[in-house]
């Protein structure tokens, strides 16, 4: 069965709903949740996920706020923190690791930190049971894929093109899988542009998706009250579970 990431931003429109929505996709398919940091500045996102992650930093949005969510979902439903180096930084690594670990958190996704950088942190991770997750580019060397999935734990993240989440670009990925693929047994998930229409085709010879953009722009809809947006997510969520296990 290939899995399902959804990526989602905290607090937005608001703490109580983040948690509801966690919790509905956790039981509607979706095996992993992307728990989004609004940041000002999210480089590797999309313009519909900067555009939530400017709504929740208006809307007073705080890490503490972040605490309290996943302290809720992470019990329930398998939880990462994805956000920007920045964020976590200013909490100090140190503390916050173990601390996420006590929560129930099981792993970052930092896409702004390079794997050199990020090696820093291995014994961190390693001594609290967590995953920094790997990223891989098409621009990458094969002896750069073979450092950075080594020690790559929980799964890979697969940039299915040089660019930014959401455009949808199509590239055929199987020569990348396939080096990718060469040097670990660690799955390998399909990120960036991955959507209803993309997600059969993107998940070929891979082992799930990653998608983020799809469920924002339901989250941005001023027309849907918060019970339809919980309503369309879950839909989404079974649509594309049977998408790429069909």
């Amino acid at each position: 069965m290939k899995k399902l990431v959804a990526y989602i931003t905290s607090g937005y429109p608001e703490k109580s709903f983040s948690i509801d929505l966690a919790l509905a996709l956790g039981e509607n398919g979706v095996d992993t949740l992307e728990l989004g940091v609004p940041f000002s500045d999210p480089v590797a996102d999309g313009p519909l996920i900067e555009k939530a992650n400017h709504k929740a930093l208006e809307l007073g949005f705080k890490f503490k706020d972040l605490l309290e969510i996943s302290t809720e979902i992470a019990p329930k439903v398998d939880t990462l923190w994805m956000g920007y180096f920045n964020s976590f930084y200013q909490q100090d690594m140190s503390k916050l690791i173990p601390l996420a670990s006590k929560i129930g958190i099981n792993g970052l996704i930092i896409p702004d930190v390079p794997h050199e950088e990020a090696l820093a942190y291995k014994n961190l991770f390693k001594k609290n049971n967590m995953a920094n997750i790997s990223f891989v580019a098409p621009t990458d060397s094969e002896q750069r894929i073979s450092e950075v999935v080594a020690d790559a734990k929980k799964f890979i993240y697969m940039v299915a093109y040089t660019g930014i989440t959401g455009s949808g670009q199509a590239e055929d990925l199987q020569p990348f899988l396939a080096s990718i693929k060469k040097y670990t047994q660690t799955p390998v998930y399909v990120g960036f542009g991955v959507n209803v229409k993309t997600a059969k085709d993107k998940v070929k010879g891979a082992d799930g998706v990653i998608v983020g953009s799809a469920y924002i722009d339901i989250l941005l809809k001023e027309n849907l009250n918060y019970t339809q947006k919980i309503k369309e997510c879950s839909e989404l969520s079974k649509i594309l579970k049977n998408e790429i296990n069909s």
